[in-house]
């Protein structure tokens, strides 16, 4: 059997005293001069669509490279690629692939979520296998895949079989850290809190038969950081569920909003941060630099989450 993604992801913590995610969100007004100088001089054909893909296999083959010893996973945005069409959605398979070759775990935060035959495809595509002509063949290959929960348990058990099948992992939209989150997911549910906390009920549930033998599941939740004051009620509704932590950094969460997602171990949590870290710099460096910022940010999450206690 396929080993448990909340395994593999807790012994990836431990082994690397890291509990930290880098987010690959490209956008072209944000990369390095000389490199999108370089590829806009190439543009052929498509508007240069094809030189984009390239520009963004290489920029974030640099960055996947460089943070890899001070960080378990990347998180690679779907939307930043997908927008470019084919050459976009080549970088994000190949890139995928790097990002598994340099030892990192790879979530496709896709958001994902639909029913029946259209949730097993997207789940196949991330997470499984899809079916081929004569057989399975390989999807992206990605660790988990972050999942929006709107349908209900008919639109979550495709994915969540996958998860029992190819020891992969889902994180599902609990609580997310943009402004607009509190319009419908603070919403009151009679008997039940707020929206989110319903949603959240709801993943313990989905989660059950699929925990490694370190406690944790493999159908993980996606709580924002800035939500800084419902994180400990979070934690209490699901002490067995990993958390994915969008907002710190650039969105304004730091170590003390995310201290209390952690169990005694400093496990419990991944923090991701994007522009943060993929743009610390933007010269020639820029890889040496989102190297340094990845490394300050372990560093002072491992200290804050009590990591190793």
């Amino acid at each position: 059997m396929p080993k448990n993604f909340a395994d593999r992801l807790t012994e990836a913590v431990l082994a690397k005293r890291s509990q930290v995610c880098v987010g690959l969100d490209p956008r072209l007004d944000r990369m390095p001069p000389s490199l999108l100088a370089r590829y806009t001089s190439e543009q052929g054909e498509e508007n240069g669509r094809r030189e984009i893909g390239a520009c963004l296999e290489e920029f974030g083959t640099a960055i996947i490279e460089a943070v890899a010893p001070e960080v378990v996973a990347v998180k690679l945005q779907l939307a930043c690629f997908e927008q470019y069409g084919a050459p976009g959605i080549r970088a994000f398979q190949r890139l995928c692939r790097r990002a598994a070759a340099a030892g990192l775990l790879v979530i496709a935060d896709a958001k994902r979520g639909d029913i029946g035959i259209s949730a097993q495809a997207y789940s196949a595509a991330f997470i499984g296998r899809p079916e081929g002509l004569d057989g399975k063949i390989d999807g992206y290959g990605a660790d988990a895949m972050t999942v929006n929960p709107l349908f209900g348990s008919d639109g979550i058990e495709p994915f969540l079989d996958d998860c029992r099948s190819y020891g992969s992992g889902i994180f599902i939209l609990v609580r997310t850290s943009n402004p607009g989150a509190a319009e419908l997911q603070d919403l009151q549910v009679d008997g039940y809190g707020s929206v989110s906390q319903r949603i959240g009920g709801l993943v313990a549930g989905w989660g059950e038969g699929l925990h490694g033998d370190g406690g944790y599941s493999s159908v993980g939740a996606v709580i924002g950081a800035t939500s800084a004051g419902a994180i400990s009620g979070f934690r209490e509704l699901l002490p067995r569920v990993i958390f994915l932590m969008p907002g710190y950094g650039a969105q304004g969460a730091g170590v003390a909003d995310v201290a209390s997602a952690f169990d005694s171990r400093g496990l419990g949590a991944l923090i991701t941060a994007s522009r943060s870290i993929i743009y610390a710099g933007n010269g020639d460096d820029y890889a040496a630099e989102a190297a340094m910022a990845a490394a300050s940010m372990r560093e002072e999450l491992w200290q804050a989450g009590g990591g190793g206690g």
